[in-house]
């Protein structure tokens, strides 16, 4: 079942990311949006060069949402890059 939000261009659905917000219609997570933007300082024109299939709306309207929930959204960024480490440092033990 998806939920709605006040966001045109973002849905939540459990059976696409994990439930994670997505631009509506993609698997791209609005966190990874939000890390090309806030972490790679990549403009929202270069968002879509890199991610030709999005339109420009598409990424400013992930952006808003993102800004709208950003404690959560930053925790889950967080979660994720430990997530990443762990890995790296098994595959190191390896």
């Amino acid at each position: 079942m998806q939920t709605k939000t006040e966001h045109p261009y973002v849905e939540i659905n459990p059976k696409i990311c994990n439930g994670s917000a997505v631009v509506a219609g993609t698997r791209v997570r609005i966190v990874d949006i939000a890390i090309e933007y806030e972490y790679l300082s990549r403009s929202p024109d270069e968002i879509i060069t890199a991610h030709p299939h999005l339109k420009l709306e598409q990424v400013h309207d992930a952006l808003s949402y993102y800004y709208e929930n950003r404690a959560e959204m930053d925790k889950k960024i967080k979660e994720d890059k430990q997530f990443v480490e762990r890995l790296a440092e098994l595959q190191k033990g390896r």
